[in-house]
């Protein structure tokens, strides 16, 4: 049986269509001084909520980019907050805009010291890459879920490409399976 790694989520990248055509500069001029547009740099308008900490990325296209949430309900909390604040400023948007999460990084500590470099022989090839010249960590990539994990020599492992947080479990669970399957934890 394998024990339970504690895993925290870092960052979920979540994506929604709000309308068909959003007008930037009335949005700037309607929004707090959270809004930030400068087109000339980024083709859209981000607006920055302290509560909860995210970023929202407004194109004029209609489509709203929300990153920097820690839980997928912050991330409909943040959307939620972005949507009534275009609502109360007169602008016609979909006051329930359904929601794709992305990505989700998340981190987690294996609470032991793992050699990279025989891990990597152990492992084979196939989904793993080591180029310790380049970078410092092992590329493991899970096929089921699909996830992308980066391990280091300190036990830390960063997550990316997950969709639920179901995914970062079982990702997480096959890596402590492989990991004692070459007894290496």
């Amino acid at each position: 049986m394998t024990e339970k790694t504690d895993i925290i989520i870092q960052n979920i990248v979540a994506t929604t269509s709000i309308c068909r055509s959003l007008d930037l500069v009335s949005i700037l001029k309607a929004l707090d001084e959270g809004a930030v547009y400068e087109p000339e740099t980024f083709p859209g308008l981000v607006y920055h909520l302290k509560d909860p900490k995210t970023a929202s990325l407004i194109f004029s296209s209609g489509k709203l980019v929300c990153t920097g949430a820690k839980s997928v309900a912050d991330v409909k909390r943040a959307i939620g907050i972005v949507v009534e604040r275009l609502v109360k400023a007169g602008f016609e948007v979909d006051e329930s805009p359904d929601i794709l999460v992305q990505n989700i990084v998340a981190t987690s500590d294996l609470h032991t010291q793992i050699n990279l470099t025989k891990l990597a022989i152990a492992m084979g090839m196939e989904n793993v890459e080591y180029e310790p010249e380049v970078f410092p960590g092992l590329v493991y990539r899970v096929r089921d879920p699909k996830v992308v994990a980066l391990l280091f020599c300190s036990g830390k492992v960063v997550c990316t490409g997950a969709k639920r947080n179901e995914d970062l479990h079982l990702a997480m669970g096959k890596i402590r399976a492989e990991l004692m399957g070459v007894g290496m934890l």
